[in-house]
């Protein structure tokens, strides 16, 4: 069906000026920045609940995640302590957070044996996910379930559940 020119144009206008109210409203806020919160290291974790899962090849470490320090912040900030155990025994854990939206990780706390404590370095800067170098574990995390693309997992059980249940093996 062909319209006359002036009814084409007036259809034109009535279908654009909903779009153009929404992306230029004068009186729309702009979004608000985001704020990381300040979340403190959990005084609780246990290498003995700890959940282990598998990460593609990586030697003589095991992975796991301490299922009861998972959480998501109201910032969209996925955090958990992080466990590495080597095959001689030594553990090392790590208090970390993962933004999911700009793909980053960021280690706020490294557990010291002797003093039993957290040890924090300060502000540690947040850092790009990678395949490649320090940022290689948290990226096949970030795939293996503690993201679901640009968001968070669902809950923090989902996320342990992912992570259990072998997703990581697309990395082998």
């Amino acid at each position: 069906m062909k319209f006359p020119r002036p009814a084409w144009l007036v259809a034109m206008a009535l279908m654009a000026a909903p779009v153009h109210a929404q992306v230029m409203h004068p009186h729309m806020p702009d979004p608000e920045p985001w704020k990381e919160a300040e979340v403190p290291a959990p005084s609780q974790w246990s290498v003995e609940r700890a959940v282990e899962f598998q990460l593609g090849a990586q030697g003589s470490l095991r992975y796991a995640i301490d299922p009861q320090t998972v959480s998501i912040g109201e910032d969209g900030v996925v955090r958990y302590v992080f466990i590495a155990h080597s095959s001689s025994g030594a553990v090392n854990a790590f208090f970390e957070g993962m933004r999911c939206q700009t793909a980053e990780v960021k280690v706020y706390a490294r557990w010291d044996p002797d003093t039993r404590q957290w040890r924090t370095s300060g502000s540690e800067p947040w850092q790009a996910l990678d395949v490649r170098g320090a940022t290689r574990r948290a990226m096949q995390m970030a795939r293996a379930g503690v993201c679901d693309g640009k968001s968070p997992n669902r809950s923090p059980s989902q996320i342990v559940s992912a992570l259990r249940n072998g997703r990581a093996d697309q990395f082998r």
